[in-house]
């Protein structure tokens, strides 16, 4: 019964499926070439999973209006830069510099992500804890301790 409301909510197309799929893989990739001393090869299969997904999931035409916006640009050269590094044999250099890329692009989105964290139990208890409370919100946009 739930599974039926929730398809009934939410219609997800095949090509969405396996978008999500393949950005799941490649964010998992990501993850073990980091963890395993900055695999150049994990890490450029991630990259280009996570990318080719996520084209999949909301279509090329809106991933590239998503990236190539004017105010995004700083953003997407770095982030495709850094891709680029680690696909010529500098993984460490080139996530650092992809890293910062993502950051500037997805930024917009810390402020409705922590929100939402804030809202699961348990996880918003921890995030609400002193040292990390003036970190969340910082990256949420606002001074929670304004006097």
């Amino acid at each position: 019964r739930i599974q039926i409301l929730f398809e009934d909510m939410i219609s997800i197309s095949d090509n969405q499926k396996i978008g999500i799929a393949i950005s799941g893989f490649g964010i998992l990739f990501l993850f073990l070439g980091m963890i395993l001393f900055f695999d150049k090869g994990l890490l450029a299969m991630g990259n280009i999973m996570f990318l080719c997904g996520l084209a999949l999931i909301i279509g090329l035409e809106r991933t590239f209006r998503f990236f190539f916006q004017r105010q995004k640009m700083k953003g997407t050269i770095a982030f495709f830069g850094g891709i680029f590094v680690v696909l010529l044999g500098f993984p460490f250099t080139g996530m650092c510099i992809e890293s910062y890329g993502f950051f500037v692009i997805f930024s917009g989105f810390f402020p409705v992500a922590i929100n939402f964290i804030r809202r699961i139990p348990v996880i918003g208890n921890i995030l609400n804890l002193p040292g990390l409370s003036h970190i969340a919100a910082k990256l949420e946009g606002q001074s929670r301790y304004n006097v």
